[in-house]
């Protein structure tokens, strides 16, 4: 077992109700169905903004950090599933029920949090990384703020030279939860935009006074790849 592996298990079901182990045993099944029937009929289009990297659908990752808003997590699931690259969720039931259902499109799960168990995460993150993988995070899960990347990403890419690629998964027609994050809901039969900035890159033994920098450049990179796919449908800023 790999240490990504390791890092995956989160509390046994034995921490949770019936209730609970019920939900976790049929519902990412049914999730996983009708996100990949529904998804069927997506279509995926690609900008970059000057100096940006993109990554091709179905294409493979190497060792790298990639970052979006949390509010796009459906279409990134679909987008990035041939990828099996690894991402850092909570350890709450909710974080479980997630796991569950990326694990059925080809993700792998290091269990943390930027409150609890973050130190544990970075590590399998570091792993992941240093075993030549990729490593995703939800830049401003799980509880947002929105739009505001937490310091995660800087501090692992600090740790392992990786560079940071930003982007952001935006569809033509959507419906938007009244949620925390804004979730989309991609419709079916909509077009979805796929928009990547310049990547974030920090230096090894960078200086910690200078991280909050690199913070408010990381969240203007994935701010701007939103931004751009909001105005390639059209769509006003908000």
């Amino acid at each position: 077992m790999s240490a990504a592996d390791q890092a995956s298990h989160g509390p046994g079901e034995t921490h949770f109700s019936l209730g609970q182990r019920l939900v976790l045993a049929f519902v990412p099944r049914l999730v996983w169905a009708l996100l990949r029937i529904i998804s069927l009929t997506w279509s995926f289009e690609t900008i970059a903004e000057e100096g940006a990297i993109a990554l091709p659908f179905g294409a493979g990752a190497g060792s790298e950090i990639y970052c979006f808003w949390h509010q796009c997590v459906l279409p990134c699931t679909v987008y990035f599933r041939r990828t099996h690259a690894t991402i850092l969720i909570s350890r709450s039931f909710d974080g479980e029920l997630v796991t569950r259902v990326l694990r059925l499109f080809g993700f792998r799960a290091v269990r943390g949090s930027s409150s609890r168990s973050a130190h544990e995460g970075l590590l399998g993150l570091k792993q992941v990384l240093e075993d030549g993988g990729p490593a995703i995070f939800t830049a401003d899960g799980p509880r947002g703020p929105i739009y505001r990347t937490k310091m995660g990403p800087i501090k692992l890419a600090e740790l392992t030279g990786a560079p940071i690629g930003a982007f952001h998964l935006e569809p033509e027609r959507a419906w938007t939860a009244r949620s925390w994050d804004r979730f989309l809901i991609p419709k079916p039969f909509t077009r979805i935009v796929v928009s990547w900035a310049r990547r974030t890159s920090v230096p090894v033994d960078f200086a910690p006074e200078q991280f909050e920098l690199k913070r408010e450049e990381l969240n203007a990179a994935i701010e701007r790849a939103r931004l751009h796919a909001l105005a390639y449908f059209g769509k006003a800023g908000a």
